[in-house]
């Protein structure tokens, strides 16, 4: 497959480097590093997502390069941190999602649990042992050769550092450590990292506030093992522009004692109910959860999105009923 993929780059000049609808640390490093090395082999590289990069992700340089048009002319796409339709919705609504089945595609994801399978290409590596796609990009470099500048080996480190919540999580590994090194070696610093991310995840007062009002909402269930919160569509139009209200919650709920599994549940006026779900180490539960509901995505981090005409209440009940099980079960497979 590597072959396969270092003949479909090879043979394309124009290359659009395309993220799922909710971007988050893996997906923008990975799409920032390959725009790096792709540059560097002398490729014209444009980059795509179909909502706006969130400010707390704003620390990663070049995310202003990100477009929300995919541009019409290109010879080949990879799709990185994604392997599902479901995450790529408003290419699918625009009609644009033809483009990129009319052109060679790569698809470069680490998530072993997810619906509606991308099917139309089969130049596809989904490695559900690397901690991040980042990390998936890393191996594939150095495999074919790639130049890794030091640019480039910031974003990864990004993308690792932000799907292993800092190295914290059970998707490091050894391999892990190991390419974090190398990534070291190569220029990236993880202070400064770390220093730029604080700085703008640093919040307004007005959000600072309203993450008050989350906590105070909290809902806790399974004897205190799974929190809840719900974000309604006046919220989501008020506080996300400013704040991400999944991120902004999440950590603190996970930080409460003897809760395994943290969920934020958005609704919207459309009828649409979506879900950020995030566990504790020692409980791999959320990739099962997600599938389940209508999503997907790893251990530890997961999401989902229903669109089904279920409401709030059906949706909610069926989360509480199905975690509790997976909880219960030290998390095997239930019906």
């Amino acid at each position: 497959m590597q072959n396969k993929i270092q003949e479909a780059i090879t043979a394309a000049q124009r290359i659009v480097v395309v993220q799922a609808d909710n971007p988050d640390a893996d997906s923008l490093g990975s799409a920032l590093a390959l725009e790096h090395i792709l540059g560097d082999l002398g490729k014209d590289v444009a980059l795509y997502c179909g909502v706006n990069v969130p400010e707390y992700l704003r620390y990663l340089s070049g995310w202003d390069r990100v477009l929300d048009n995919l541009p019409s002319q290109f010879d080949l796409s990879i799709i990185v941190d994604a392997s599902t339709y479901t995450l790529l919705d408003k290419l699918e609504k625009s009609g644009q999602m033809g483009w990129l089945k009319a052109k060679p595609c790569i698809v470069l994801d680490h998530h072993a649990t997810v619906e509606k399978k991308i099917d139309f290409t089969d130049l596809q590596i989904v490695d559900e042992h690397v901690a991040s796609t980042g990390e998936l990009i890393f191996h594939l470099s150095v495999s074919l050769g790639w130049s890794v500048s030091a640019e480039a080996a910031e974003h990864i480190m990004s993308s690792i550092l932000g799907d292993t919540q800092g190295l914290m999580n059970d998707l490091t590994t050894a391999g892990t450590y190991r390419v974090m090194a190398d990534l070291t070696d190569k220029g990236a610093n993880r202070p400064r990292l770390e220093e730029l991310r604080r700085e703008y995840g640093k919040m307004p007062e007005k959000i600072y506030t309203y993450k008050g009002q989350l906590i105070a909402r909290t809902e806790f269930f399974a004897d205190g093992r799974l929190a809840l919160v719900h974000i309604p569509q006046p919220e989501i139009n008020e506080y996300s522009p400013l704040y991400n209200p999944a991120p902004l919650i999440q950590f603190d709920m996970l930080q409460v004692r003897g809760v395994a599994v943290a969920i934020v549940i958005k609704t919207y006026d459309d009828g649409r109910v979506t879900a950020a779900i995030r566990a504790n180490n020692g409980y791999p539960v959320a990739g099962k959860l997600a599938e389940h509901i209508g999503g997907g995505g790893h251990d530890y981090a997961a999401g989902f999105k229903v669109t089904d005409g279920r409401s709030y209440d059906e949706v909610k009940a069926e989360v509480l009923r199905f975690t509790t099980n997976l909880l219960d079960t030290k998390h095997g497979d239930i019906a």
